[in-house]
């Protein structure tokens, strides 16, 4: 049984929670419509106020998962992971609920913002000293008490249940420890008004500085200079930092208190190590080595905001094209050009997989980038300075995402390696476990493909495997000297399997597609009813044909002992990679020493799909009609 006052009542009605706004939106568009103008009154000081609050929360969000800025000074290396995401979705309801609460008490009180003045001198030292005179002493006693065994077990244990403290977390608590915390934050206001002292400021102020040191000590970052405490030692006690507020979550009998040590101090249970731990991770300059690197790039300017630091919530959950975004697209667009000029990958997310740290970076480029030529040469430093950041800090393999190893731009990578001869990061594809991927996913029965984009890496390796399976290739290519060059490769008694076309129209009785190069509604409109389209081309073609089924790009899904993981790979579902991803992975658990860049080995297909298996990386199939290996 539920104890009392630990659920939300407005727990079951997910986004449309936010409807309990209506009333306060209405009154002030009511307001709009009567008297031809918006009226500062106490529903739109509310309505302003607690999105004012909601705001700094998102802020501190943000920050706390800008790795490439605070990762040397992270307290905790591990990573939010979907389970504490999910738990923490809804962790703005206090602030539903005090909206609500503040709202009754000015349908009570009418005049109590109205009549407030805008400043008053005098409200700023009252309410501080009620500040620290009730509510810091208050707020510790009740902290105490929800860790005594019925309260934390019922109520308190849902905030300590999140491994790795963040923003959220310190709004994340049951209805009682709100309502307490309400109690605790209208002490000071209510306070300084019945004093006479209270102003719009004094109450903007000390909410929004309420929250705002919340978020800092849950902000998983130490932010707080440590030269400031030794040069100042009084001030320990009156403001906590992230480090402090980190230790309670891992010695739970120690830094109760709101924001001022001084409290634990006083009560004796000040944790020992606070002020060694801040100076530790003050002066942490070293950067976390990671084993495994995965070079992204940005496919365009509305996918950038799926980036955690951006918004968590929205890249724990596959990208997809959102109306709310767009009115963010211009801020997203100049973000991107400062990352631009700012010539240097970005870290965005990183995960653990059998104690090895696994990160992404990300090279600030759009995806038309590209495919302008002008553009190459910048866009090759940039992986180039990549590879030799990587190299200098001691990462084991580097996997390219799809455009970064584009044949045109660089060979697959092979200009890296041909450049810089003395690497010791290697350099991979991925392509040799995005080819498996595709290959395995066509059914044993199939004995007849259509090809496109036949003659690049993966059309190229694709085409040789199954020829040697004794499957029907029809490569459509244009060249006749490129297709001549792939069916010479193959084996004597194979060649006649490959098939050289120059038209769609070739397939309209080949029920099975494999598309590696972008189509039109024109030239798809040759395939067959009931055809399945397997694809590899970036970005991914659009469902044109609602009588044919489409595969998703190659993708794995990592092994079930990864830890950290808290953001999808672009449209992939949670837990899942793109399968070139998946293939630097499997080159890092495999320990091997070559490069894999250039011509896919047709050879090694086969060993590097196994070893994936082996390693607990998992097969993805959009349509279960498509989830019988073939070979």
């Amino acid at each position: 049984m539920v104890a009392p006052l630990s659920a939300w009542p407005w727990e079951n009605l997910g986004t449309y929670k936010y409807l309990l706004y209506a009333p306060i939106i209405s009154k002030i568009t009511y307001s709009r419509i009567q008297e031809g103008s918006f009226k500062v009154d106490w529903c739109l000081s509310i309505l302003v106020l607690f999105s004012l609050r909601e705001f700094v929360y998102f802020l501190w969000s943000n920050f706390s998962s800008m790795l490439f800025l605070n990762r040397k000074y992270r307290i905790n290396q591990e990573g939010y992971d979907f389970k504490q995401i999910d738990k923490e979705w809804d962790w703005d309801n206090f602030i539903l609920l005090q909206a609500l609460i503040a709202s009754m008490a000015c349908v009570i009180f009418p005049s109590f913002l109205e009549d407030a003045p805008i400043w008053n001198t005098g409200g700023l030292f009252t309410i501080l000293i009620l500040h620290v005179a009730i509510s810091e002493p208050l707020y510790y006693w009740l902290h105490r008490c929800f860790h005594t065994s019925y309260l934390f077990k019922h109520y308190h244990s849902l905030h300590h249940s999140s491994p790795v403290v963040h923003p959220f977390t310190g709004a994340n608590a049951t209805l009682l420890e709100h309502l307490l915390l309400t109690v605790i934050t209208s002490i000071p206001i209510i306070g300084t008004f019945v004093m006479g002292y209270g102003s719009k400021v004094t109450l903007y102020g000390y909410l929004l500085a309420f929250d705002f040191l919340r978020c800092l000590g849950h902000s998983n970052v130490e932010v707080v200079p440590y030269q400031l405490f030794e040069r100042f030692p009084f001030v320990r006690y009156l403001l906590y930092n992230s480090s402090y507020h980190s230790l309670h979550h891992t010695d739970m009998k120690t830094n109760f208190c709101l924001f001022m040590p001084l409290f634990d101090a006083l009560w004796k249970t000040l944790n020992s190590e606070s002020w060694d731990m801040h100076k530790k991770i003050n002066a942490n300059n070293d950067e976390k080595v990671a084993d495994f690197v995965f070079l992204a790039h940005v496919v365009d300017v509305t996918s950038s905001m799926h980036a955690p630091f951006v918004n968590r919530s929205f890249a724990a959950l596959p990208y997809s094209m959102r109306v709310f975004l767009l009115p963010f697209w211009p801020l997203a667009f100049i973000v991107m050009l400062v990352m631009w000029a700012a010539a240097k990958t970005f870290l965005v997310s990183f995960y653990n997989l059998r104690g090895r740290l696994h990160q992404t970076w990300v090279v600030p480029r759009f995806g038309f980038q590209y495919f302008l030529p002008f553009a190459a040469k910048g866009i090759n430093n940039h992986i180039e300075d990549a590879i030799l950041r990587a190299d200098k800090l001691g990462v084991k393999v580097i996997s390219l995402a799809a455009l970064n190893k584009n044949e045109a731009l660089n060979g697959g990578g092979t200009l890296f390696v041909n450049k810089l001869p003395d690497l010791k990061v290697r350099v991979v594809h991925g392509n040799t476990l995005t080819a498996a991927v595709i290959l395995n996913g066509i059914p044993k029965d199939v004995k007849e493909v259509f090809l496109t984009g036949a003659t690049s890496k993966l059309g190229r390796a694709i085409a040789l495997y199954l020829c040697q399976k004794k499957v029907r290739v029809l490569m459509l290519t244009l060249s006749t000297e490129r297709f001549q060059k792939i069916q010479k490769e193959a084996p004597v008694d194979c060649q006649s399997f490959l098939v050289q076309v120059t038209k769609y129209q070739a397939a309209q009785h080949c029920k099975t597609w494999i598309v590696g190069k972008g189509i039109s509604p024109r030239e798809h409109s040759w395939a067959p009813p009931g055809t399945h389209v397997h694809q590899f081309v970036v970005p991914p073609i659009l469902s044109f044909r609602k009588d044919c089924t489409y595969g998703d790009l190659a993708a794995m899904k990592l092994p079930d002992d990864v830890r950290g993981l808290g953001s999808c790979e672009y449209t992939m579902e949670r837990g899942v990679v793109h399968a070139c991803h998946a293939g630097g992975v499997v080159h890092l658990l495999e320990g091997w020493i070559h490069h894999e860049v250039g011509a896919v080995d047709v050879e090694k297909i086969d060993l590097v799909w196994n070893a994936a298996l082996k390693h607990g990386f998992k097969p993805v199939s959009s349509t279960s009609k498509y989830s019988t290996l073939i070979f």
